[in-house]
């Protein structure tokens, strides 16, 4: 796998810290491991779900599939859940339902409320994703041996804590 950052420029503004710790490699790597082994894992689930019929799935939609839930939700409660505006959910949730993966629907509890819910088209490609992701594992599992995986799966939940499992990644990158 090709670099996508230039390491002599790598945290640049900081300097190099190699030499400070012998051995150990420098912190900012880790970040751009972790993006490096979530990236290639998604990229690879896009293509696989391509492949089953899903060609214009993107990550953001599953992100937005996520966020409607198996109960459906409002363009606001999907927006929060994103942590992006009403409008850039209600765009997301327009593609989804060009693409066949949402609907919008009348709430039977507020006839003014629209709710959004997943579609059937949109049920499978997150049963295929989910497979897919087993799959994944499974092949880090052939690569590196099932008990550094596990160990790798208990370290992050180690020290990853519980609300860092959201949804609004996107927020990081508000006003770059």
């Amino acid at each position: 796998m090709d670099n996508v950052v230039d390491d002599k420029k790598v945290n640049q503004v900081v300097g190099s810290r190699k030499g400070e710790n012998p051995g150990d490699t420098p912190g900012y790597e880790l970040p751009l491991l972790l993006l490096g082994g979530f990236r290639s894992l998604i990229d690879r689930l896009h293509a696989e779900l391509a492949r089953q019929g899903h060609p214009d799935l993107r990550p953001a939609h599953g992100f937005a599939l996520q966020a409607i839930g198996p109960g459906g939700a409002t363009a606001s409660e999907i927006g929060r859940r994103l942590g992006v505006s009403k409008q850039a959910a209600g765009k997301t949730v327009d593609r989804l339902e060009a693409l066949g993966y949402a609907e919008r629907g009348d709430d039977p509890s507020d006839a003014r409320r629209k709710v959004v819910r997943i579609t059937p088209r949109g049920l499978d490609a997150l049963a295929r994703s989910a497979a897919v992701f087993d799959e994944l594992r499974a092949d880090w599992v052939r690569t590196l041996g099932p008990g550094p995986v596990r160990d790798m799966e208990a370290a992050l939940r180690t020290v990853v804590p519980p609300e860092a499992f959201r949804l609004d990644a996107s927020s990081w990158f508000a006003g770059a």
